[in-house]
């Protein structure tokens, strides 16, 4: 079998490089600058649990059209990134091979299953994904676990390791236990769920609050204990997320409370979400498919966020600032 991790960053480093050291499959990865340069000269390593595990993959490019056709692909790019790969992606698919995708937030391929209706605009703007690559090549992932590459070619592990895949349309399939199972021996916890926007929804009420406030404020999650207010602000937002969720079909109540949903106390782990570390490296941030997407759902059917409607387009102003610090 091969599997290429599109976007072996921190979280596609930290599966590619279990992939590799279980040797299950024929590993490919794609990656960029002096991560894959070190990735090419002497494997992709996993820092975990006091030790160190990986290898050096079959394949390792930042160019996937160099690469043979592959029976999975796991992508870990950041949402925005996707509509400019739909295409690249469609390619490196075997006939019948899946894109399994991990990312935060809503995903562009919402639709797939309930409506057909197409892409998502804040997501998909141009349509690229739905037309070039098409729904009926997706499989849905929601990942838990903190990572980040302090050398290229190491990835250090931080906590929580569940990788749940589960199809767009809901229930079981053979091909999603089969990348399941993959992971499983490749010491990946892989459950399978039968209803993946679920999972969506209990994950993003702890992205809701954490990452943009943390973005803006560059208060990392173990000191929002000495900012008055900002915890209460995150709570909120997590409640507006679950109205939001409950009002599409989506009730979570029994299993997220808005009180431990963010970090509330100090030294919290992860405390650096993923928005502040690209906030402070000066990379755009996934805007629109954790905090926008919701806002537009909200908005469609009849929810209030106020907490979310004024965090959003000052979000939307540093992401531009961010993205076109020269304009």
């Amino acid at each position: 079998m091969k599997v290429c991790v599109y976007g072996a960053g921190a979280v596609g480093g930290h599966a590619a490089a279990r992939l590799i050291a279980a040797g299950h499959a024929e590993v490919f990865v794609v990656a960029r600058g002096a991560h894959l340069e070190a990735i090419k000269s002497n494997g992709l390593f996993l820092e975990t649990e006091g030790q160190t595990i990986g290898g050096k993959p079959m394949g390792a490019t930042d160019d996937p059209a160099t690469l043979p056709k592959q029976d999975l692909v796991v992508v870990t790019l950041k949402a925005h990134s996707l509509p400019a790969i739909a295409a690249r992606l469609k390619a490196l698919l075997a006939p019948d091979a899946r894109a399994l995708f991990f990312t935060n937030g809503i995903p562009w391929w919402w639709n797939a299953g309930i409506n057909d209706e197409g892409s998502l605009p804040l997501l998909d703007p141009d349509g690229a994904l739905w037309r070039d690559l098409g729904p009926e090549s997706v499989l849905g992932g929601v990942v838990h676990s903190a990572n980040q590459i302090n050398r290229p070619g190491v990835v250090t592990h931080a906590a929580a390791n569940k990788w749940i895949i589960g199809e767009p349309g809901g229930g079981l399939s053979p091909r999603a236990e089969e990348a399941a199972d993959l992971f499983q021996k490749s010491g990946l916890i892989a459950p399978v769920s039968q209803d993946i926007r679920r999972d969506m929804w209990e994950k993003l009420t702890l992205n809701i609050a954490a990452n943009p406030l943390a973005a803006l404020s560059r208060l990392r999650l173990g000191r929002w204990h000495e900012a008055p207010g900002i915890t209460e602000l995150g709570q909120t937002m997590v409640l507006e997320v679950m109205a939001v969720a409950k009002q599409m079909g989506w009730d979570i109540s029994d299993r997220i409370d808005p009180a431990t949903a963010v970090p509330a106390r100090p030294g919290r782990p992860g405390g650096y979400p993923s928005m502040l570390q690209d906030a402070v490296a000066g990379r755009p941030m996934e805007v629109e498919a954790i905090v926008g997407q919701v806002q537009a759902f909200a908005r469609e059917h009849g929810v209030a966020t106020p907490a979310i409607d004024v965090v959003l387009p000052i979000l939307r102003s540093l992401n531009v600032v961010i993205s076109k610090p020269d304009a």
